[in-house]
């Protein structure tokens, strides 16, 4: 079924778009400088959701609406080891200011980053018109607020963050 976007759910997209890029970026480039060999696993995996959501974006703006079960089940069986095919998008150095960092620093990046990311999800979720595109944004957003909770987790397992 081909969708119809409005200019202003395009210009949303293009915009979760770019965050998904930068997102891979950061996840793959911090995965590299870490220093906890589950911290580079942690990130390694993000890496591999966030172009799920690169890729789910590009096919919405394409006018198709995604299979979410089918993402779901990849997702899956991505999660008890089975390799998953995907095309990385070409990674860019990522020097200056985030550049050698403690894993604690791009923790505290990443964290940050995924509240963003998440937040900007409800403009484009409230701005849809289709609720399948609906439905698949929001299925996006929830895997953003899980990476948060697992980069928050492992930051106070490891002593990193205390909430209060």
């Amino acid at each position: 079924m081909a969708i119809q976007l409005t200019q202003k759910e395009r210009t949303l997209l293009q915009d979760q778009k770019k965050h998904e890029e930068i997102c891979i970026q950061k996840y793959k480039n911090y995965a590299n400088q870490a220093k906890d060999p589950e911290l580079k696993q942690l990130f390694n995996s993000y890496a591999k959701q966030e172009q799920q959501h690169y890729d789910t974006l590009n096919q919405i703006l394409s006018g198709q609406v995604p299979n979410m079960q089918q993402q779901g089940q990849q997702q899956g069986q991505q999660q008890v080891g089975q390799q998953q095919n995907y095309q990385p998008l070409q990674q860019q150095p990522m020097g200056g200011a985030m550049a050698d960092q403690s894993d604690a620093d791009l923790c505290t990046d990443m964290l940050m980053t995924e509240k963003y990311v998440s937040s900007t999800y409800d403009t484009a979720i409230f701005e849809s018109v289709n609720s399948d595109i609906r439905q698949a944004l929001n299925h996006i957003q929830k895997e953003e607020q899980q990476h948060g909770e697992g980069i928050f987790n492992y930051m106070q397992k490891k002593g990193l963050y205390n909430p209060q």
